[in-house]
């Protein structure tokens, strides 16, 4: 019943009863985001609301190198917004994976990690694209996070291929 009164991009598919205390951000163990990236030539206008358009070639296996530099805990200065107010840029990415579609010219980036910072994985996503469209070496990755200074850390990617895939509790 509740999904007849919810907008068209938000679906209950579950239910359960939780304490008064309950807060759904702050009492997450740990959040999925995956990013979607169209990697073709041409772009398909069927799918652009959904997908970052990305026209160059990219080295999936460079990607699947340099994501693994972020696995584990650490101080995620470099890949945050500059506009992000924490004081702690400290937070520990349990699984980070990038996976290719070659049917449908699709790379999907996900990141399963204990909490993000404001722009986190677009961020992330910005670099690795430049990483694997041959702009940066794989090693900067790492460089990057380890220099704590957003300025090193490539563009933010567009919002729109960016989706909220799971909060565990």
């Amino acid at each position: 019943a509740l999904n007849t009164i919810l907008p068209d991009d938000i679906v209950v598919s579950a239910e359960e009863v939780v304490p008064d205390d309950f807060h759904a951000r702050y009492d997450a163990k740990s959040k999925t985001y995956d990013y979607y990236i169209y990697n073709d030539k041409i772009r398909n206008p069927f799918i652009r609301h959904q997908v970052l358009w990305h026209p160059y070639p990219l080295d999936n296996d460079k990607m699947k190198i340099a994501i693994n530099a972020i696995i584990g805990e650490h101080d995620f200065t470099s890949y945050a917004s500059s506009k992000d107010d924490k004081k702690s840029k400290v937070r520990t990415i349990y699984d980070a994976r990038c996976t290719y579609d070659e049917n449908r010219n699709i790379h999907k980036l996900s990141f399963t990690a204990d909490g993000f910072l404001y722009n986190q994985v677009r961020v992330l996503v910005g670099t690795l694209l430049e990483i694997g469209d041959g702009r940066r070496p794989v090693s900067d990755m790492e460089d990057i996070l380890r220099a704590k200074d957003r300025q090193k850390a490539g563009s933010t990617a567009a919002a729109h291929g960016l989706y909220l895939n799971q909060v565990n509790y």
